[in-house]
Formats: structure tokens, C-alpha cells, sequence
């Protein structure tokens, strides 16, 4: 099998799927390239190139495609490679590589240069990016794939406003041997959350701690507040929000709650709470530009 090996999520790009595997394929005439048909296979595919001893496989797609490649990868030592062709590639941004520039994006994956990042874990299943419980994650729940790939963000836009109609559900934080309450919890490796807004003010993606942001309220208003905080940076000045590091946070809903909490990560629902995080310190190795 090739050195490197390329997985290459179509559906990142619709109709355009062809003529965007023309493309890689002319950049990378030494490496091999699989295409994925459904959800789940970028994870198999990535299980396989590892089996077969390649040095680097690449996630050619969204932070969807990354998050199934990591996970296929996890534990191997084989590098991470990307090629950030997505609806969201939060995760390419966070580590400087330019997103709609695949040249540029293949010139970083040649030139090898590897570097260690944190690997958080959401009870056994690993993320690089993002979190999310309860709000955040009921929003990538019932916005349906067809809706994402025709309307991009203003998708999850549509739908957190139906969302915010609810009564919100009430969590409960464990962390650093202290118990909080919210209604919305987000948890980062990175600063960047949806694209450009720093969410995570004090994250690094290699230094150990799992950022968390505790959203205490879930109106209207408050919605408007929070993502007004966000934009213009004072979210965590706000008197209902909490924001914090550790190397472990336990998340359950509270026992008056009338339906489950949903949990995303990296834009992927994976289950409900209960739910435990940890930090596996620079357990993930990522082809990235060299740090200044």
C-alpha cells in the first residue's frame, strides 16, 4: 500500500464529487485514494490503511470525515493528514491549514512536518475538535444532511430556533471535585467553535486540559446574549456562563429531565448522557505547517 493514503468523502461536495476527485487524484499520483459511499466507512478505511503499514492517511473532507479517520487511526501512530474540502473544517483552521486551497494543502502533507496534538475522549469514542451537549447537539440531531449540505450554516440557524421554543433540559457538571448546573455544556480541545468565533479563550491543542463552558439559561434572549457575547468576544464576562479546564469532566442529566440529552462531537451525534471526558495528552499525531 501507498505511504500516504487519501480518504475522500464526496458528499462534502455534492453533485461536484467527480470533478473534486479529479483534483485530488492529480495532486496525489503516489498516493492511493479511496472514496467513501456511507457513514462509517471513512473510520473502516482508515482502520485498513493502518493494517497495511501507511505512514500518513488524510481526511479529504469536513470535520465529520476527520472525526471517522481519527478514529480509525487512534492508538496507531500513523499521522493525520487533511485536506479540508467541507461544509465545517474548524479543525484545519485551528491548526493553519487553509481551507479551499488543496495545492497548498497537499504541499503541507508532503513536506511531513508532524506534529503531537491532544486526543480527547467522549466515554470510548475520540474527537479533535468540539463537544456538545444538550442544545448544540439537538441542533446537528434534527438538522437532517440534506438540509446541511443544500442551506450550509443557516441550517443549524433554522433549527436552533425550533429548539429554543423547548423547555431546556437541566445538566449536571463534575469536574475538579465540584458539582455546576446548566442547561447547555460545550467542550473544547481548540479555541475555534463553527468557523472563525473563539469560544475557548485559554485552549491549546497541546496542553493537556479540556476547555468547558457551562451555558446556564436557554431562551430566546439568552440565546441572542450568548451568541452576541461570542461575536464580540465577552461571552465568558456573562453572569450565567462558566468557563473552565480540566483533564476530566462527567456530564449526566438530571433526574426530572422528560427526554434524553443528546452528545455531539465534532458535528456527529454519538449517543445521550450520561457521558465522561477525558484528555490523552498529545496522543494524536497531525501533518501540519511548522509552528512559528
Amino acid at each position: 500500500m501507498s505511504r500516504i493514503v487519501v480518504i475522500l468523502n464526496p458528499a462534502a461536495r455534492g453533485e461536484k464529487a467527480k470533478t473534486l476527485w479529479e483534483k485530488v487524484r492529480r495532486l496525489s499520483e503516489d498516493a492511493l485514494v479511496r472514496i467513501t459511499t456511507e457513514a462509517g466507512e471513512a473510520r473502516e478505511l482508515a482502520q485498513q490503511a493502518v493494517q497495511h503499514g501507511c505512514e500518513i492517511v488524510v481526511a479529504a473532507g469536513g470535520d465529520g470525515t476527520v472525526n471517522e479517520v481519527v478514529n480509525g487511526i487512534s492508538g496507531s501512530g500513523v499521522a493525520l493528514g487533511l485536506l479540508p474540502i467541507g461544509t465545517m473544517n474548524v479543525f484545519a483552521a485551528e491548526l493553519g491549514i487553509p481551507a479551499n486551497n488543496l495545492r497548498k494543502c497537499w504541499e503541507i502533507i508532503e513536506a511531513g512536518n508532524v506534529r503531537e496534538v491532544d486526543l480527547p475522549v467522549a466515554n470510548r469514542h475520540s474527537f479533535v475538535q468540539l463537544a456538545g451537549i444538550g442544545f448544540d447537539a439537538q441542533i446537528v440531531q434534527e438538522t437532517s444532511r440534506d438540509f446541511r449540505k443544500n442551506f450550509g450554516p443557516l441550517s443549524y440557524l433554522v433549527t436552533a430556533t425550533q429548539i429554543a421554543s423547548r423547555k431546556p433540559p437541566n445538566l449536571i457538571v463534575e469536574a475538579n471535585g465540584k458539582q455546576k448546573k446548566g442547561s447547555f455544556v460545550l467542550i473544547g480541545n481548540g479555541r475555534y467553535y463553527g468557523g472563525p468565533f473563539v469560544l475557548f479563550n485559554d485552549a491549546k491543542v497541546d496542553d493537556g486540559k479540556l476547555d468547558v463552558l457551562i451555558f446556564k439559561n436557554l431562551g430566546y434572549l439568552d440565546i441572542v446574549r450568548y451568541l452576541s457575547g461570542i461575536v464580540f468576544g465577552k461571552h465568558v464576562d456573562m453572569h450565567d456562563v462558566e468557563y473552565f479546564q480540566t483533564k476530566k469532566v462527567v456530564v449526566r442529566g438530571a433526574a426530572e429531565n422528560l427526554v434524553e440529552v443528546p452528545v455531539e462531537v465534532d458535528g456527529e451525534v454519538i449517543g445521550k448522557l450520561p457521558v465522561t471526558f477525558r484528555m490523552s495528552h498529545r496522543k494524536l499525531k497531525v501533518v501540519s505547517p511548522e509552528m512559528e
